[in-house]
Order: C-alpha cells, then structure tokens, then sequence
C-alpha cells in the first residue's frame, strides 16, 4: 500500500510525541526536596526523596550536606526502619542565636545507610524524612548537595547547581526555596506543629507538592505532544491545498 505525503507526517508526528513522552520520565528522577518550599523563618518537615535510577543495583546509602553559609540551628531526623541516620557537625565561623543561646556548630551532613532490610530496589524510591529550624531569613534557597550509593560500587553525585538562563544540570542539587514569612504565614504554623510534635500531616504535604509537580510535568509533555501533532496536520493540509491549486 502506498504511503501519502499526509500519512508519513502523521507517523513522523507520532514518533516525535513519543519519544518526547519517553524522556519526560527519565528527566523527572532527580534526588529532591519534597515540598519544595518552606517559610523563612519557620521550623519545618521536608524529606529527601531518593529514586532508584538503576536497573540492577539497589541504593544502600544516601548522604545529604547542609549549606553552612546559611547554617540550620536545629537539624532532627525522622527514624526510618531499615535504615541508620549519622548527622556530623562543624563548627560555624559565626555563631547562631537560637531562644537566647549561642549555637557554635551545627549539622553539616546527614548520613543514611541501609541493612539488609532497607535498600531501595530498582523501580522504587525513598523519603528521609527531616525537620529543620529555624529556617533562615536571609536568603531565598538552600540548596542540599547528596550522594547516592549503590550496592555494586556506584555513587552518583547530585550536586550541580541551576544557574539563571541555563538548562537543569544532569545530576541537580536538591533545592528547597524559602518564601517571605508574611506570605506564608498559614503554613508556617503547621510546620511549627511537626517539629514539635513530630505529626504525620507533613505525609499529606508531600504527597500533595509531588502531585502538583507531577501534574504539571504531565500537562506540559501533553502540551508538546498536541503542538506536534497540530503542526504536522497543518502541513499535511497546505500540502493537500496546493496540490488541490496545482490540478
């Protein structure tokens, strides 16, 4: 059967949408911060979610680093069955003042390794959960270089930093953006409540930022797909057109 002009466009178009919708996974398998956002100034829950990225090898150990030019005074860590968290500190070059104390060192590292029972396989991820506060005032980001290892030796490195007008990094650092206080003050209260209290509603907000993250990753590869598609048809029409003129 013979293949029109309008046909091999359409499955030229079909072809792109997939392979644009075949990407959209793999890119979306960063190690992150979920949510990705908090208020300045305020004690909050977050979890470092780890993916598996591997075929064959499982993740037996994931180490986070804290940005000590904007140091966090108080740093707790959620225990996670299967799973032994290490924090080091270091001793900070200007003291914090936290409820009228000086703090000299704070965690600058978190380590978690896993036993037999806690790797995270192929195909699966991971959330380590952790409360931070207060969180500081005098930036808009903080942003959390890791290291995941894997049980066959290898160690994959999320440390690259985004900078403005540029592409995301390969291998991005998990950034957590800090928002103006006054404009956060509803969820500030709650993440007040977690560190405290250690609550579970900190589940609920993760849940909810990846579903939003999610959502929007998908109406954005469902927007590509439908613009391919139109453009194709388009062309096929002004081809069937002039072919129309032409007889």
């Amino acid at each position: 059967m013979r293949t029109t002009p309008a046909r091999r466009i359409a499955l030229g178009a079909a072809v792109t949408a997939a392979a644009v919708v075949a990407l959209a996974g793999p890119a979306s398998a960063h190690v992150t911060v979920q949510p990705g956002n908090a208020p300045q100034g305020s004690y909050s829950v977050v979890a470092f979610r780890v993916p598996d990225e591997s075929d064959t090898a499982a993740t037996v150990k994931v180490e986070v680093s804290l940005p000590m030019d904007h140091p966090v005074a108080s740093v707790r860590v959620q225990p996670l069955p299967g799973w032994t968290a290490t924090l080091e500190k270091s001793k900070l070059d200007k003291p914090l003042t936290s409820h009228g104390q000086n703090i000299t060192e704070a965690v600058s590292k978190i380590t978690w390794t896993a036993d037999a029972t806690g790797k995270i396989a192929p195909g699966q991820f991971q959330d380590f959960r952790v409360s931070l506060g207060a969180l500081p005032s005098d930036t808009d980001k903080l942003t959390f270089k890791a290291l995941q290892t894997y049980d066959n030796g290898d160690v994959v490195r999320w440390i690259e930093e985004a900078k403005d007008g540029q592409p995301e990094p390969a291998k991005p650092a998990p950034v957590l953006t800090l928002t103006k206080a006054a404009a956060a003050t509803a969820s500030a209260a709650p993440a007040a409540d977690h560190h405290a209290g250690g609550s579970s509603d900190g589940t609920s907000a993760q849940a909810s930022a990846a579903g939003d993250d999610s959502t929007a990753r998908t109406l954005g590869v469902v927007g590509i797909v439908v613009g391919v598609i139109g453009a194709a048809l388009g062309v096929a029409g002004l081809r069937r057109k002039s072919s129309g003129t032409a007889s």
